[in-house]
């Protein structure tokens, strides 16, 4: 993605303002909202690489699966539980919109973080998920 480009995830920032740095390890995610927002732009971008290192090694999978046939819309943070610069962990409730061949979807999640170097996504529970009528 070109740094110029607007990121993914919904910030407003452009991808090399927001979560590029990132992704490129330059810089750790502030917050676990932050991470989430990352996380989201890499699922919309395809980088398993980066969902995979962002992800806590206790619940870590060998590998994703990125399906390249969902295309990510966009992101709604619904709410955040600490998740802070100064926390241990956090907790983001989101709504991820996409479209797939089946038309347009929604994943609701709400997603646990631990904080030790760097936040981590540890898991998530999920509260709804399909195409929407």
């Amino acid at each position: 993605m070109e740094a110029t480009t607007r990121c993914p995830c919904g910030t407003g920032l452009t991808f090399g303002e927001c979560c590029g740095p990132i992704h490129a390890g330059e810089r750790d995610a502030p917050t676990a909202e932050s991470l989430m927002r990352s996380r989201f732009t890499a699922f919309a971008t395809g980088d398993e690489t980066y969902l995979l290192h962002s992800w806590h090694p206790s619940s870590r999978p060998a590998h994703i699966g990125v399906e390249p046939s969902i295309r990510w819309l966009r992101l709604d943070i619904v709410e955040t539980v600490a998740g802070g610069p100064f926390d241990r962990d956090g907790i983001v409730e989101f709504v991820a919109h996409y479209r797939s061949g089946d038309g347009p979807g929604r994943l609701r999640e709400r997603s646990r973080f631990v904080r030790d170097r760097a936040w981590l996504y540890v898991d998530g529970e999920v509260a709804e998920h399909g195409v929407q009528p």
